[in-house]
């Protein structure tokens, strides 16, 4: 009863400090595991799968987690450019808007395990973090693959059976109740209950090759069309490979769909030899792959001067011409953009880079005004998927029961993580939803086992 009262509520609130084991237990060969059964089986050994396995097997469970790669974590210990963007210091509000429309669904997630129960957590494995611009969280070593052992050391501290090399095939399913999964070299192994936190479909050498959701789909579900987000997105013409290294830092990104404002951003972004990437960029690229997908003309607006409206950047390039109307009109763009823009800007405005300033007439100045205020570049598509930092899609949240995250097609099946049709931008969003649903779905699934064990 205590432990129920634990998880209904939010105070007082619990997790499993490690505890002392003499070293970490992995099974390599499935053929080894001493037991073919257990009362609950987690698929997939990324940050959602180690955190429900831990909390399960803290309680007390029977849990064997499947791991199809030599080691947990894969894809985590590449997370933040290496170093970890645990989550992030915004509002529970802020946070669930960051997953636009299907946000709501995390709210019950949110209310048992939020950012501060994470970093409370971390602090339990000595891991101490440091907020950073837009709130985001990095642990101080900066070392995502130590996150990773940590994580894994305290699983396997709470008792999970960590098993690598492991890849499950199919769950099996009888009368739409769970019976247990079949690894790909056609082993059983039997349980009552199943936590499938998979991952997504990219980055596959990590692992994450889509096996979850195809595993979904063949018990019942139903799987939203799985795209990338968090994608670098290729450009028409040469522009962007002619700027191809060239950061922007503090600019503002419009984007347009058939020529309408849709939506934007600010910060920093990056030119590449197939087009842009940069965080801003990354953040609303979801929304361009679905505008993509539906065959809309897709353009960029990029606001180079943010800081200045129009009227005030028009007083500067007046007062600048008059100044130096002796000096060519490249001299007059270095002082407004990095170098390697130059020549692209002086093509776009049709403007020669040799043309004295006093030259210019109030046409071309007010060309190369809309041009700084306003210089677009076309989309035309997006690196694949398995480029992407996030799968967009996956399995429907209107099938998953969001105070538990247990199926509601199947008796004894919770999924986790990635896995779910729940995709946000950059910032600490994504990582946190997976340790939330993680911590969700193993305490749910826990306490599922233990009622029917009840006399």
């Amino acid at each position: 009863m205590l432990n129920q009262l634990r998880f209904y509520h939010k105070e007082p609130f619990h997790f499993f400090p490690p505890r002392n084991i003499p070293a970490i237990s992995i099974i390599v060969n499935p053929l080894m595991a001493e037991k073919q059964f257990a009362q609950l089986i987690v698929v997939g050994g990324g940050p959602a799968g180690l955190m429900a396995a831990g909390q399960a097997a803290g309680l007390g469970v029977d849990t064997v987690l499947l791991e199809k790669m030599e080691q947990p974590g894969q894809k985590l210990r590449i997370t933040g450019k290496g170093r970890c963007n645990l989550t992030n210091v915004c509002s529970q509000e802020e946070f669930i808007q960051h997953f636009d429309r299907q946000g709501l669904f995390l709210r019950q997630a949110f209310a048992r395990y939020f950012s501060q129960d994470l970093l409370d957590f971390m602090d339990s494995l000595q891991v101490k973090t440091q907020t950073e611009r837009g709130g985001r969280v990095f642990p101080v070593g900066e070392d995502a693959s130590d996150i990773t052992q940590k994580l894994t050391h305290w699983a396997a501290s709470q008792g999970v059976r960590i098993q690598c090399r492991t890849a499950v095939q199919n769950l099996l399913v009888k009368d739409r109740v769970f019976q247990g999964v079949t690894a790909s070299d056609g082993t059983v192994i039997s349980a009552q209950a199943v936590i499938l936190a998979a991952g997504g479909a990219s980055f596959s050498h990590t692992g994450s090759s889509g096996d979850g959701f195809r595993m979904a789909a063949e018990i019942g579900h139903t799987v939203v069309p799985i795209r990338p987000a968090l994608v670098p997105l290729k450009s028409s013409g040469d522009v962007c490979q002619r700027l191809q290294g060239l950061t922007l830092h503090n600019v503002e990104v419009r984007v347009l769909l058939d020529g309408k404002v849709k939506f934007k951003d600010f910060g920093e972004m990056l030119f590449t030899h197939f087009g842009v990437s940069g965080p801003v960029i990354l953040s609303m690229s979801g929304k361009i792959v679905d505008a993509l997908r539906e065959k809309k003309k897709v353009e960029i607006s990029i606001d180079l001067k943010p800081a200045l409206d129009e009227a005030k950047l028009d007083a500067r390039l007046l007062r600048d011409m008059d100044t130096h109307g002796k000096q060519y009109f490249r001299t007059l763009l270095d002082g407004l953009l990095p170098q390697k823009m130059v020549p692209v800007m002086a093509d776009y405005c049709g403007i020669a880079p040799d043309k004295p300033c006093h030259q210019i007439n109030a046409q071309e100045r007010a060309l190369l005004l809309h041009q700084l205020k306003d210089f677009r570049i076309e989309i035309k598509g997006h690196l694949p998927l398995d480029a992407a930092m996030v799968t967009a899609g996956g399995v429907s949240l209107k099938e998953v029961d969001p105070r538990t995250m247990q199926s509601r097609l199947v008796e004894g099946v919770y999924f986790a993580g990635e896995v779910l049709d729940l995709a946000a931008d950059t910032g600490g969003y994504n990582l946190q939803a997976a340790f939330s649903t993680g911590w969700l779905a193993g305490n749910a699934a826990a306490q599922w086992l233990m009622a029917l064990s009840t006399p």
